[in-house]
């Protein structure tokens, strides 16, 4: 990832926060040099080693047959928003973009044990939806077992892990007030969270 310094994530832990708060994303997989991309939800889960990301891609899924082998880039990039020159005060001034972005990289090991696919399963409904579990345990063994022929369960260890922030770092204390201002009172809820983001990447100017 093309990273200027004022611009890149300072502390890993807030990359991994930002991937939890933003899970649903995009994994691209090289096939005989050609990127083929599959947009999943993930769980991103710590252990004191290792950071682990685990989805699962439909059986009929050709990027499936080379997680494996070859390295994955997992792309999560939300807030984002068009940023007017009308914020500015220099006239000579373009429109630019704000966004933010996290790069993970690596390779995946599949699960063919059934029971290792449910509990990869049981694994999203804990992260997504604790209140489904019920509903799930309700569900017969025959529907599950249909269900998880299917999927390929995967888990995705993280090898490196590159993240952006552009929230016009670069851009002066009252350009930004007014950047903020206007998000916060845009009916776009990616950008209201982009104003969120920028608040506390400026902490001085709110204090």
């Amino acid at each position: 990832m093309y990273t200027p310094s004022m611009f890149r994530f300072d502390k890993e832990q807030d990359k991994i926060d930002f991937m939890k708060n933003y899970s649903f994303a995009t994994m691209i997989t090289s096939k005989n040099d050609i990127p083929i991309a599959t947009q999943l939800p993930f769980v991103i889960e710590q252990t004191p080693d290792k950071l682990l990301l685990s989805s699962h891609l439909a059986l009929a899924n050709e990027q499936a047959q080379y997680i494996e082998e070859y390295t994955s880039l997992v792309i999560f990039a939300e807030p984002h928003s068009y940023i007017s020159p009308a914020h500015y005060d220099k006239f000579e001034s373009v429109p630019t973009w704000n966004y933010i972005a996290v790069h993970a990289y690596g390779k995946a090991k599949i699960f063919n044990d059934d029971k290792d696919k449910l509990f990869i399963l049981e694994k999203m409904i804990h992260f997504y939806e604790q209140a489904y579990q019920k509903h799930w345990d309700k569900l017969a063994e025959r529907f599950k077992k249909e269900l998880i022929k299917e999927i390929v369960a995967f888990e995705l260890e993280i090898t490196d892990l590159q993240g952006q922030q552009k929230l016009s770092q670069n851009k002066s204390e009252i350009e930004k007030q007014r950047i903020i201002k206007h998000l916060e009172n845009s009916q776009k809820g990616t950008e209201k969270d982009l104003a969120i983001y920028m608040k506390k990447t400026n902490k001085n100017l709110f204090s």
